[in-house]
């Protein structure tokens, strides 16, 4: 009859926990749509991925391809509707396929970064004697520049868009492990963490099963926000010479060659720099929304 019981309660736990998930994840994705900044942004994000993943279907040149004949030509010409470079690529074809590096470049940067953050604010957070030690080197990496501190590491590295990521990567490094230690240090004071310790439940059970999931919220937000930067970063570390090496169809790699071009043809600049400011203020309206409608206290406020 006690096992019965036990069963039941257990049924009713894990039924009662997916529902509790489900509401919380509608509730959010309903915040996140009452803000239209954060829709726009959402819109163009969709659009960018659209154009990473249909790159060669959409385009009908290659992105690397010479044309001397067809150079410089103005947007809206016949065949190069935003127009051409100075070796007459096609602008369109290096602008779509140029949204597939940037989108990769920042993934990969962010995601390595966030693996590193969140394992170091977990264990700063959690274990007492080692935070000191670990924010010690986080604040050394604060000393420098963040844009500093990626050109460091690739001249070390050497310049590659394979570097590049790893640089951003190092980089986002503390800011990410700030997060989530102040995110741990409010979580573990909290009466289940203690009660899981009186039962004898490991660390890595607690910081994993009971402590992370609760600190997602930040780290979700720091992410999106994250791959502006990623992606700004990229951009300007190629156009310093330090990212993508021609004939990369790399944005700012792009600016870099067009601007030698500008009086002549401002679209060689003016199409991947706008492109630039589209994704970046789109990242950063939707970690913005991402913020607002993960907040607990949202309604209240409101």
């Amino acid at each position: 009859m006690v096992s019965a019981e036990v069963v039941t309660n257990k049924e009713v736990s894990s039924s009662i926990k997916p529902k509790k998930k489900e509401k919380y994840l509608v509730t959010t994705v309903k915040r996140l749509l009452k803000n239209k900044l954060a829709v726009v942004g959402l819109i163009i994000i969709a659009f960018q991925v659209f154009l990473a993943i249909a790159a060669p279907v959409i385009t009908t040149y290659d992105p690397v391809r010479q044309d001397l004949a067809a150079s410089e030509l103005p947007i809206f010409s016949e065949g190069h509707w935003l127009g051409t470079d100075n070796y007459g690529r096609d602008m369109w074809s290096r602008i779509v396929f140029g949204a597939r590096i940037s989108l990769l470049v920042g993934i990969t940067a962010v995601s390595l970064g966030l693996i590193g953050g969140v394992a170091l604010g977990l264990i700063s957070g959690y274990y007492r004697k080692l935070d000191g030690i670990i924010m010690r080197i986080v604040d050394l990496l604060f000393a420098f520049p963040g844009i500093l501190l990626a050109m460091l590491i690739i001249a070390v590295l050497g310049t590659s868009l394979v570097n590049v990521a790893i640089a951003i990567s190092i980089w986002s490094i503390p800011t990410c492990a700030r997060i989530v230690r102040g995110s741990v240090l409010t979580v573990k004071k909290q009466e289940y963490i203690q009660a899981m310790k009186s039962l004898g439940a490991s660390d890595l059970r607690i910081l994993v099963k009971h402590i992370l999931p609760n600190c997602l919220a930040p780290i979700i937000v720091f992410a999106t926000m994250r791959m502006a930067t990623a992606i700004l970063s990229t951009a300007a570390l190629s156009y310093l010479g330090l990212g993508a090496q021609p004939p990369t169809p790399e944005w700012g790699a792009m600016i870099a060659q067009g601007q030698n071009f500008m009086w002549t043809s401002p679209h060689m600049t003016i199409v991947p720099g706008i492109a630039i400011m589209l994704i970046v203020f789109a990242f950063n309206v939707v970690g913005d929304g991402l913020r607002d409608a993960l907040d607990p206290n949202m309604d209240l406020n409101q």
